[in-house]
């Protein structure tokens, strides 16, 4: 029977607690995913996949390009260690 790995954790920035880390650094090709790795936890990171999915709906953003990429990175990088992301101007929330 395997071994079970003991759970990185990690104090997350977002909410601001002692949680379980991510398994691995995210776009580990760029700083802000060792910095998310280091300082984030799991759940925020779900939370930040949501929000990313409502953001590229609204933006109809076009990851191919690099200016999408960039504002996307831009707006990770708020909603984890900034002011929290911007929404768009025109958003509404779905009602649940």
């Amino acid at each position: 029977m395997p071994e079970d790995k003991p759970r990185r954790m990690v104090h997350c920035a977002k909410l601001g607690r002692e949680m379980e880390g991510l398994d691995e650094v995210p776009f580990d090709n760029h700083p802000l995913g060792r910095k998310i790795y280091e300082n984030v936890s799991k759940e925020a990171w779900r939370m930040w996949v949501e929000h990313m999915k409502m953001i590229m709906n609204e933006y109809r953003l076009n990851l191919g390009t690099r200016e999408a990429q960039e504002f996307l990175l831009k707006q990770m990088e708020q909603y984890f260690f900034g002011e929290g992301a911007q929404l768009p101007p025109d958003y509404v929330p779905p009602q649940h």
